[in-house]
């Protein structure tokens, strides 16, 4: 029903029109929200689209829709013409307080819609080399891509989250070895570290670990394929745990190395060559880009018989194709943008089709403290890890400041403000409104009352929830934004927004009186809200805490 009533009004304007003889014009129905609210719930712009089809003044255009529209099928209780043309709509508030009992019935899946239709998605994210801790830029690609995936399932597709584990290549060797010179200075040895070895403390942390359990085993017997396996699993492990501190859990870790274990690079490459996408040059083997609106074609193949990077990512793709996933979603940083349009070329090749794969990428991320730029983190005095900002915030915080600015965007984490207990910190707002309906709540059984929620809402002041009732309409189309156009800081938007309702309601309104029935429906709006709210912050990863 909430959902309904804005396609309701757009379903009676179209009516409309073609009642009053515009059947055969094409024009798109749009509604927006006016700035002002004297302006009305909705406005539309539909007389001024339609002067030149009609030949006539928008104003003449729009006195004919309000004149003819049906006021009770479109669910609104006043029409009114405003400057040169636009349409302001008020929406009838005995419709609009039903959603409050749509919410309160549907419960958590309030908001669920199905523009997916079970389409299965593969959403790649964060995929960060096994060679070290995450990073503050790990943080928001998986902060982005995990509310992602929520709201997605929200939106009726069917989700596979995935980590690419690069356990293969030139990164893994060179942990090796940079593992093995640590464990060599553990006996007094000269490590031997170059410009391509890692220099983390955990790699120390490894080389203590194979110390500790295999003694001077290694020293005259270095065994590459053990700390290969060694060095991976343990800073995978770590990797995994981090993330579950995030609150972020992946349904398939998928190795690298399996794709040359199987083969599947091998036959990538067969395959393309088959299928005249490659040709011979210079020594190397080059794939076709162009073909798909690269700027320049691309080597898989170097003159020496070794893989660039692209071509197991084009097997890897496959792989995913394989398995049968309607459409895949890979989350970059922004310094993966020339890796883009190759990779969606190659896909396009191996799947037949140009559409099949989306790259987001997100932008850099900068680290505020006292106003100034912290690079260091206090702990190690190295670069600062994911880790480290969970344990200086928490999650919670971490995760909604992550995803409240636009992906495309720069982003400043002022750690200053996440630690603030007021309302100038968007996250403490929110939770504080779920926690501040909670202890209402408690409130009311505590002076020995039991709450019964009210199938209707009519003996309260009905203007005073409208703005309530208004957000609370929005939700599921804010899903469907958000699904569609993958702006995932539109959540956080909309629980401002209606966390702003709920306290404006509060300070405005006495909840708990001497009138049981009044009080009763007055929680059972704040019963709806809390749902919602809840759900909105779960989307983000956030918690809804009951008391702060």
């Amino acid at each position: 029903m909430a959902f309904d009533i804005i396609n309701d009004l757009k379903q009676e304007i179209r009516t409309t029109l073609d009642r009053i003889g515009y059947q055969d014009l094409e024009v798109e129905i749009i509604l927006e929200v006016p700035k002002e609210k004297s302006f009305g719930d909705y406005a539309t712009n539909v007389a001024m689209r339609l002067t030149k089809l009609a030949k006539k003044k928008p104003i003449e255009i729009a006195n004919e829709i309000i004149n003819n529209l049906d006021y009770e099928k479109a669910h609104i209780s006043k029409a009114e013409i405003a400057g040169p043309g636009f349409i302001n709509f008020t929406l009838d508030n005995n419709y609009l307080i039903k959603v409050i009992n749509q919410v309160l019935v549907e419960g958590s899946e309030y908001g669920k819609i199905n523009l997916g239709n079970n389409k299965r998605i593969n959403l790649e994210f964060v995929s960060a080399n096994p060679t070290g801790y995450l990073h503050i830029g790990h943080g928001r690609g998986a902060a982005y891509g995990d509310s992602l995936a929520r709201v997605l399932k929200k939106a009726g597709f069917d989700v596979t989250k995935e980590h690419y584990v690069n356990d293969a290549g030139n990164q893994i060797r060179n942990l090796a070895l940079s593992i093995y010179e640590r464990y060599k200075e553990l006996f007094g040895l000269k490590a031997e570290l170059g410009e391509d070895s890692y220099y983390g403390k955990e790699i120390i942390e490894i080389a203590e670990m194979v110390k500790e359990q295999y003694g001077e085993k290694f020293i005259d017997n270095f065994d590459i394929e053990f700390f290969k396996d060694f060095g991976t699993n343990f800073l995978l492990n770590n990797l995994k745990e981090d993330l579950r501190k995030y609150n972020v859990e992946f349904d398939v870790w998928f190795s690298e190395r399996s794709l040359y274990q199987n083969n599947q690079v091998e036959r990538v490459l067969e395959l393309l060559k088959e299928q005249d996408y490659t040709y011979e040059s210079e020594g190397a083997t080059w794939l076709k880009t162009t073909l798909y609106g690269d700027d320049k074609d691309r080597v898989i193949v170097k003159t020496d018989g070794s893989y660039t990077y692209l071509l197991p990512d084009i097997a890897y793709h496959l792989n995913k194709l394989n398995r049968g996933f309607d459409y895949l979603i890979d989350i970059f940083g922004s310094d993966h943008h020339g890796h883009v349009t190759p990779l969606k070329a190659a896909v396009a090749m191996i799947g037949g089709k140009s559409d099949l794969i989306d790259v987001e990428l997100h932008q850099m991320v900068r680290i505020l403290e006292n106003g100034e730029e912290v690079k260091m983190s206090k702990r190690s005095g190295k670069a600062i890890t994911l880790i480290d900002l969970i344990e200086e915030v928490g999650a919670d915080a971490l995760r909604y400041f992550y995803v409240e600015k636009s992906l495309g965007t720069h982003m400043d984490l002022n750690l200053d403000l996440m630690r603030k207990t007021t309302s100038e910190n968007p996250v403490y707002y929110a939770q504080y409104a779920h926690a501040r309906i909670a202890s209402i709540f408690r409130t009311f059984e505590g002076l020995g009352n039991k709450y019964i929620r009210q199938n209707e809402i009519k003996n309260i002041d009905q203007n005073k929830i409208k703005d309530i009732c208004l957000t609370l309409i929005k939700y599921p189309m804010v899903i469907e934004e958000v699904a569609s156009k993958r702006l995932v800081h539109k959540i956080t938007h909309y629980i401002s927004e209606l966390a702003y309702e709920l306290h404006s309601y509060y300070n405005s309104e006495k909840i708990i009186t001497e009138d049981t029935l009044q009080t009763n429906e007055r929680l059972t709006v704040l019963e709806a809200v809390q749902i919602v709210l809840k759900d909105a912050l779960t989307l983000v990863g956030v918690s809804a805490p009951e008391q702060m």
